[in-house]
């Protein structure tokens, strides 16, 4: 089974945002699109801000197995990876939305 991937970044933001911090949804994972697997959900970063969008992503309830990487990866058994753009104003940087 090969995993769905929706990487949401822009051609500019591959060159930006390279810092990449993910972790296995537990709420999502097993049905809908990930169905038979589990669910990634990963934020790109500027190297930067790292620090901050980890803490971010850490501190989330419905993560586990929190992992930082420079590259999308697909671990084993993964039939859904959603990977999301940190802009300005995303809560890890301090922004409301």
């Amino acid at each position: 089974m090969a995993a769905t991937v929706q990487d949401r970044r822009t051609p500019d933001q591959k060159n930006t945002h390279t810092r990449i911090v993910q972790g296995v949804d537990r709420a999502l994972s097993g049905w809908g699109g990930a169905t038979g697997g589990t669910s990634i959900a990963a934020w790109a970063c500027r190297p930067e801000d790292l620090d901050r969008v980890e803490e971010w992503v850490r501190d989330r309830r419905d993560l586990d197995r929190v992992t930082v990487t420079d590259e999308v990866r697909v671990p084993p058994g993964c039939a859904h990876y959603s990977l999301y753009v940190v802009h300005e104003n995303h809560p890890a940087l301090g922004g409301a939305t």
